[in-house]
């Protein structure tokens, strides 16, 4: 029996031995099959846009090919959701923005959070811009601000959607400005966009992409740029932070996750994939095309600590405006 007792403990020990070194070899030869992004929005979108520009070099610098999954549905919740419960391997991505902080804040019933994430990449800023119908009088932000405040309940705003950044900036405008407008809710930007061109409403914060040729046109007027910097494509109008507001100058970033518990050695690979591709020329002409702003290359710590503070800027946005989503 007790020869028996040591084999049996020999066994284990070697069993043990055994998973831990197949745990090792997982990290050190990651990724030995291919990757799947699951994107919370659907194919054809900004959002699969920018994924497909970044996974196609990243797919080419691990060698393993990259499978991008739109799963749309439920504000995201569907995409991130299956995420959350994905095996911690490396081998599922998704994407993460504002909505992902936003929406456990907004729905209660969600089970997961930003903690059951962990960054492994940063891709762009997404800036936003504010404009109004020409007939608004006012060319500035504090010149629109006062013109508001001249006239509360007056001004109609356009909501693409609750929980999007664009309806979170300007929540976090009005309750910084403290003026008084009336919410339009769409179903997504451009009906919201061809409403303002028909002066139904009045100010929007919308995607630069959407309504720069309007602004060329001058059947729309930009007042200032939510952005790390100016448009290249919209030089002459200012940031927010230029224009006296940096507390409002609050950007969305677009970057990507990996279940929670995921190895930082593989962690670690996958960020520095994202940070090469985003070094790529091509890359960034592809991304810069779409009137986004490329991010600087981050580290691990750096991607977390931007998610912190995201939480900080829109918790509170969320819990001053006490904006929620049905169960």
């Amino acid at each position: 029996m007790r020869v028996t007792g040591r084999l049996k403990l020999l066994v284990l020990v070697l069993a043990f031995a055994a998973l831990g070194t197949v745990a090792a070899s997982s990290q050190t030869d990651f990724p030995n099959r291919r990757i799947h992004v699951i994107l919370p929005y659907p194919a054809g979108g900004i959002v699969d846009i920018v994924t497909r520009i970044v996974a196609e070099k990243i797919s080419a610098d691990l060698k393993q090919p990259i499978v991008i999954e739109p799963k749309p549905g439920a504000n995201g919740n569907l995409a991130w959701n299956q995420v959350s419960r994905a095996d911690p391997d490396g081998y599922t991505w998704t994407f993460i923005s504002p909505a992902l902080i936003a929406n456990p804040r907004m729905q209660p019933s969600i089970k997961w959070n930003e903690e059951s994430f962990v960054p492994i990449g940063g891709a762009v800023w997404a800036p936003s811009v504010l404009v109004v119908h020409p007939s608004v009088p006012a060319k500035t932000v504090a010149e629109f601000i006062a013109h508001a405040k001249k006239n509360p309940g007056v001004l109609n705003w356009s909501n693409p959607g609750i929980g999007t950044s664009q309806h979170l900036n300007t929540a976090i405008f009005i309750n910084a400005t403290k003026v008084e407008m009336v919410g339009v809710p769409y179903r997504g930007q451009p009906a919201g966009i061809l409403d303002l061109l028909a002066n139904r409403v009045h100010f929007a914060v919308a995607s630069p992409g959407l309504v720069i040729e309007h602004i060329r046109a001058g059947t729309l007027r930009p007042l200032a740029i939510l952005g790390t910097k100016r448009s290249p494509q919209l030089p002459d109008v200012p940031t927010m932070s230029e224009a006296g507001y940096p507390e409002i100058n609050v950007v969305a970033w677009y970057g990507y996750a990996a279940p929670k518990d995921t190895p930082a050695p593989v962690v670690e690979k996958i960020t520095a994939a994202f940070n090469s591709a985003l070094k790529d020329d091509g890359v960034r002409a592809a991304l810069e095309k779409q009137l986004l702003q490329v991010m600087d290359p981050s580290s691990p710590a750096e991607l977390v600590a931007l998610v912190k503070s995201d939480v900080e800027k829109y918790a509170k946005v969320i819990r001053d405006s006490n904006i929620r989503l049905g169960d």
